[in-house]
């Protein structure tokens, strides 16, 4: 059953399943932007079975409550503010594309308490052709729900069920509009490409090689950073946890 945790004026909901005295530390899934806990929901039930597994719904995301949030570092101080309360000091972090951005801050932040970390379809750096970043600003202007339809149906791969996509756009228009613009702006400026070589512990980046949200080409300029990284690449789009739910815990499963 999903708990929740008072931080700084926000409920954060979470679960947090599996044996404590399971194979490994606990495994922290971090989900993407307007997105929720459940884009874990295959990875949760394959490895709550043999180890400890925490995911939450961010700040204004899911069944989490709070607004106001205007940066990556204060998503990844709410992540560290419920692995504190779970007294959780080590641990693999799991995260989807904002969720990588907030995961690479932890392991930048806190070295010594990420064993591994995994990013799927994240990178450290956003960045566009001028043409591309103009498309981009304009597209805030545009009516919020169609702002947000066209992000979603874009995260997809060619192929992927229209009606699924369609649940997925209703979902994340449950999301408050605050939380989702001032996000958006919080992932455009962030930026730490130019330090992710400081991160010294085993990486695996998984990436959509259909993804046009952040193109597998930012995704490998970053990874040649990495002192420690292995590349897999899968036939999907942006949103690989529901698109190829089973391949990604697979390559999780191998790596972790």
């Amino acid at each position: 059953m999903p708990e929740q945790l008072e931080v700084d004026g926000a409920a954060l909901t979470y679960d947090d399943e599996g044996p404590r005295d399971g194979a490994g530390v606990p495994l922290v899934f971090v989900h993407g932007w307007t997105a929720n806990r459940h884009r874990w929901d295959h990875q949760m039930a394959h490895f709550a079975k043999t180890r400890r597994v925490i995911r939450l719904d961010l700040r204004g995301h899911g069944d989490s409550s709070g607004a106001g949030v205007r940066t990556i570092e204060e998503l990844a101080g709410d992540v560290l503010a419920l692995l504190d309360h779970l007294k959780v000091e080590r641990f693999v972090l799991v995260g989807h594309s904002m969720g990588g951005m907030i995961s690479q801050t932890i392991a930048l932040a806190h070295p010594e308490r990420v064993e591994r970390m995994v990013l799927v379809n994240s990178i450290g750096r956003m960045v566009y052709s001028r043409g591309r970043g103009l498309v981009m600003a304009a597209s805030t202007l545009v009516p919020f729900k169609l702002f947000l339809a066209a992000n979603i149906q874009r995260a997809f791969a060619p192929g992927y069920p229209r009606e699924e996509i369609r649940e997925y756009i209703r979902a994340s228009a449950d999301t408050p509009k605050e939380v989702v613009m001032t996000l958006y702006g919080a992932m455009r400026a962030f930026d730490v490409l130019d330090r992710v070589g400081e991160i010294r512990v085993p990486t695996l980046l998984v990436h959509g090689y259909h993804d046009i949200q952040l193109p597998v080409p930012q995704m490998l300029r970053m990874a040649k950073a990495y002192p420690d990284a292995v590349v897999r690449i899968i036939d999907a789009g942006h949103e690989l946890p529901v698109e190829k739910p089973a391949e990604l815990t697979e390559a999780l499963d191998r790596f972790v």
